[in-house]
């Protein structure tokens, strides 16, 4: 990441919204965002430079909606599904994610444009995880949706911070468990608080 503009000057680039999505998952995985990152051939000061970068564009009071700029940063959706969810019809733009080749990063778009939810998730006919038991939990092997299917039925809980989920459940023989997901990727399962 040297171009021959100062960093500030360039636009983001998917390698930048990469670094964007490590940087929130740091928090529960530093050993696998560390992994990546020199995957991605990145310092650390380069990754929070793309992570400040990128959080200044969100708060600008000249933001572009959030449909707008992830368009602007990863380019055109290599796909644009329609969904239907209850009476509303919506469209679900997706991105393929170098890091993890067998995920999209989804941005699902209301009626007219607004933004509903933005995450990674699993790539169209791309093998999920077998899960079955809470050891098949791995940190980054799988998605809030594929979790809320195994484990049906789940309880959405509050995420920690923004771009974070939370899911409740108990697998089969076990006790309640909580599911920790950031961008929509696991990052740890753990037993409640007692």
């Amino acid at each position: 990441m040297s171009p021959d503009q100062p960093a500030a000057a360039r636009p983001l680039t998917p390698l930048d919204f990469q670094l964007v999505l490590l940087r929130r998952m740091a928090d529960h995985q530093p050993d696998l965002v560390e992994d990546a990152r020199h995957e991605l051939g990145v310092s650390i000061a380069e990754m929070r430079e793309s992570n400040r970068r990128w959080q200044a564009m969100v708060r600008s009071p000249r933001s572009r909606g959030a449909a707008r700029r992830y368009r602007s940063v990863l380019g055109a959706p290599e796909a644009v599904v329609r969904r239907k969810i209850g009476d509303l019809e919506c469209e679900a733009l997706l991105w393929p994610v170098p890091l993890w080749p067998g995920l999209r990063f989804e941005v699902l778009t209301a009626p007219g444009g607004a933004v509903w939810n933005e995450w990674l998730v699993r790539a169209p006919g791309a093998p999920g995880p077998v899960l079955r038991t809470a050891d098949d939990l791995v940190p980054w092997s799988c998605t809030v949706d594929e979790v809320a299917r195994a484990f049906a039925p789940v309880r959405p809980m509050e995420g920690t911070a923004p771009t974070r989920w939370r899911l409740a459940f108990t697998p089969p023989g076990g006790g309640p468990h909580i599911a920790d997901f950031t961008w929509g990727l696991l990052q740890q399962v753990q037993l409640p608080d007692t």
